[in-house]
This record gives C-alpha cells, sequence and structure tokens, in this order.
C-alpha cells in the first residue's frame, strides 16, 4: 500500500490512477491529519509526500515520521513544484529516500516508485551482521549500534552504509553509488548523494569521520590515513 499526501486534486488523482493503473493499491490524503490519522491503523511500504500542504508542510510531516520508531524506516519521496532545490535538499537531509520535481512525466514517476520499493523488500545479500569500527549493523532487524547506542537511520541511510562498508576502503564515484544504492542513473541527481552522506556523517557522530570525501571522485568508508 502507498500512501499519496498532496493536497492538489488534479494532482493527486494523476498519481492514485497512475499507480493504481500499474497494479499499485494506493490511498490519497488531502493533508497531513488525514495521512496520520490512516498512519495509526495501517503501515504503509512507501509514502509520496508532497511539500507544499495546507496546515503542515510536508517537511514536518517528514520529520515527525523519521522521529517515529515504529515508522522510522518508511521509504518517503518528496514531491516538489518549486524551482531551486533548496527545499528538496533539505528534505534528503532530513532522510528522504528520494524527491521528484513537478511537472514529471508518469513512466519516470512509476518506475522510480517502483525500484524504491523492490529495493525496500529485497533483502541484500545473506549477511546478518556488519562492522566497522564501532559501528555494528543488524541487517535483518535493521539497527544500527554505536558503542552499544542504536542510531536511527533512513531506509537509504542504511543501505548506504552497508554498502559502504562492504566495499570498505574502496573508493565509489557520486554514480556508482546512486546506481548501486538508488537503483538509478541520473547524473543531474547526484546532489542525492551529497545529502545522505552529509546525513549519515552526522547521525554516526564521531564514526562519522570514517565516511570520507575522497576529492574530485567520490566517497568511501575506512580507516583516516
Amino acid at each position: 500500500m502507498i500512501f499519496v499526501v498532496e493536497d492538489d486534486h488534479s494532482i493527486r488523482e494523476l498519481v492514485l490512477y497512475s499507480l493504481r493503473n500499474t497494479g499499485l493499491e494506493c490511498i490519497g490524503f488531502n493533508d497531513g491529519e488525514e495521512f496520520f490519522a490512516e498512519l495509526r491503523i495501517h503501515k504503509p511500504e512507501l509514502v509520496i509526500l508532497d511539500i507544499m500542504l495546507p496546515k503542515e508542510d510536508g517537511l514536518s510531516i517528514l520529520r515527525k515520521i523519521r522521529a517515529m520508531r515504529t515508522i522510522a524506516d518508511l521509504p518517503v519521496i518528496m514531491l516538489t513544484a518549486k524551482d531551486t532545490e533548496y527545499d528538496a535538499v533539505v528534505g534528503l537531509d532530513m532522510g528522504a529516500d528520494d524527491y521528484i520535481k513537478k511537472p514529471f512525466g508518469v513512466m519516470e514517476f512509476i518506475a522510480r516508485v517502483k525500484r524504491l520499493i523492490e529495493r525496500t523488500k529485497k533483502t541484500i545479500n545473506a549477511e546478518t551482521r556488519l562492522v566497522f569500527e564501532n559501528i555494528e549493523v543488524d541487517i535483518p532487524k535493521h539497527l544500527v549500534n554505536i558503542n552499544g547506542k542504536e542510531v536511527v537511520l533512513s531506509l537509504k541511510e542504511f543501505d548506504l552504509l552497508c554498502f559502504l562498508i562492504r566495499s570498505k576502503n574502496i573508493v565509489h564515484s557520486r554514480e556508482t553509488l546512486l546506481s548501486q544504492v538508488w537503483g538509478y542513473d541520473y547524473a543531474t541527481e547526484t546532489r542525492t548523494i551529497d545529502a545522505h552522506i552529509m546525513s549519515l556523517r552526522q547521525k554516526l557522530g564521531d564514526e562519522g569521520k570514517y565516511v570520507q570525501t575522497i576529492r574530485g571522485v567520490g566517497y568511501k568508508i575506512g580507516e583516516i590515513e
């Protein structure tokens, strides 16, 4: 089930129609109040969230989602009609998994929704535990602990951390990370990587220093040289 939070009736109906036409179940909501009321009853597999909403904007709703332990890992795609990337980048910093600008092409929109759902459901290899320095990752439980203290990550932050640890000391370009972790290849979307790296470092605290920027190349996790 996909929850779509969009106050523009025509856009909401277009999104719902497009999703249902490809066999995906979905429910539409006009604002955050309606969304959270339904969320108390059902947990969706994905949320499509407009930034500009009445009563409470999408960024505030996203902040609440990431702060609630039971739904903190919900995959969220942000919709933005603004020309500036500011709101989209802020959303990514706050834990959004992707963002799509309006107006958008229906085929690309559906493709990105399906990729995110597939990657959410996919079990990452047969590993159950990853360790790097003081970072411990329990893959089946989707838990990250540092010195015994849990760190709450979004779905994509978690996937990104796992990928970096598995390939520790290997430098990956933004394009490679976008392809391997997000499952698509759009050169213009590499700011998504930068925002998630920044957020991941902050959440890892002192251990964030191991997530390194290699100027002109990309990112890696490894020992400090």
